[in-house]
Parts: structure tokens; sequence; C-alpha cells
């Protein structure tokens, strides 16, 4: 057995944060092909592009942009806590399963021009609207609505990959774990729409995470119990 001394005095975080950070540094150090440049360079060196994340049963979670660079983007998301998301309680990061992103080369050089803005907004409006579709409940996490798009884009080439660990998906795809830390979220996230002054946005995050709840709930009685619930 471990001496507890040194237990109490480690200074790696716990297996599944860490997982996850070696898992994100991996998906973010895979290599996109940039046509502008002419060579290959990794996926979070990209200072523009458009980013969707998703759960473990492969639904379409939240959609992002970004003019600093991808890597900083999600990271902020995923690991630190420092994004209005995740410290409003909308998006949890242990929800996330896999990650997709639409880096935009042409923009590396130009990213703080309004033509940049502009492209980003509407490739951004254009994977929202995607996810919505692909959606099973018509919703995304996102506390708002990405702007309306001012000019006509198409869709890039992305890159796809999960940032969990087999490890780590054995702990956090379990229902039971996943059905308890959502319940957490919405408490959290009730919490904040009580003691706010808050858009009717955030109350529509609120009732999708509600459903997400319910339905992952029903799945697990079901499974279980080989028993429908009943429908009002």
């Amino acid at each position: 057995m471990a001496n507890r001394h040194d237990i109490d005095s480690v200074h790696q975080p716990p297996f599944d944060t860490h997982g996850l950070r070696q898992e994100l540094k991996r998906f973010l150090d895979a290599k996109f092909d940039d046509p502008v440049a002419g060579l290959s360079r990794r996926v979070g060196s990209f200072k523009c592009g458009v980013y969707a994340f998703f759960d473990y049963d492969g639904e379409p979670i939240y959609v992002g942009q970004t003019r600093e660079s991808i890597s900083s983007r999600i990271g902020r998301h995923l690991t630190n806590q420092r994004t209005d998301a995740v410290a409003m309680s909308v998006l949890d990061p242990f929800e996330v399963f896999e990650i997709e992103v639409w880096p935009l080369p042409e923009l590396q050089s130009n990213s703080d021009q309004p033509d940049a803005k502009a492209h980003l907004d509407a490739l951004e409006h254009l994977i929202y609207q995607q996810a919505v579709d692909q959606s099973r409940f018509k919703v995304v996490l996102n506390e708002k609505d990405p702007p309306p798009p001012t000019m006509d884009v198409q869709r890039p080439p992305s890159y796809r990959g999960r940032i969990v660990s087999d490890e780590v998906y054995k702990v956090r795809s379990h229902p039971d774990f996943r059905i308890a830390r959502r319940a957490l979220v919405i408490s959290r996230l009730a919490q904040v729409i009580s003691e706010r002054k808050v858009k009717p946005d955030l109350r529509r995050v609120l009732v999708a995470q509600s459903k997400r709840l319910e339905w992952l709930a029903e799945r697990r009685y079901e499974a279980l119990t080989n028993d429908a619930i009943p429908q009002n």
C-alpha cells in the first residue's frame, strides 16, 4: 500500500483529468493540411476555425469559433474552465467525448480583419445549424445563437477525434455516472438562473439539459427492466 504522505503530496491530477489532458494534446497535435502554406501543421496551431463538441452518444452539444487559436480556445473550455460556458454550467467538460474542428488556413495571416470575422461567423452559423439538425433534441447547449451570416461559405475539410482514453471511458461512459453528472450540472445551472437576471437563451439551455437527462434516465431504466416508461 502506498504511503499516505506520498499520496497526499502527489502533484499529478486524478487519472481521468490527466488522461483528458493527454488525449486533448494528442488531438491538438494531429496533422492537418494547410494548402495555403503548402504543408501540414498541428490542428491546434491554426488561429481561426470553428469547433463542435460531441457527447458519449455522438450527440452534438456545443459549437464555437476562435480567432486566437484552436488550441487555446478549446483548452480553456476543457482544462482550466475559464470560459463563460463552463462558468455558467452550460457546458460540462466531462460530457465531451469527441471534438470536430474546421480550421481556416486562409485566415491564418489576417485573422484580425473584418472579412475574417464575417467568414467565421458564417461558418459557425452553418455548423451550428447542422448540429441542431443532427441532434435528436433539435437543440445544442450554446447559451446564445450565432449571429446571422453576412456572406455565403462552404463547409471546409474538418478533423474529428476522441479525447477520452479507454481507461477514462470505462468510468465516464457508465450511464449512472452520466446521469448523476448531468443532474449536478442542471442543479448548478438552475442555481445560476435563480440568482441572476438572465436571458431566455440560458433558460433554453436548462430545458435542453433537462430533456437530455430525462432521455438518458429513461433509456437506462428501460435497459434494466425491459419496461417502457408510459408516455403522456
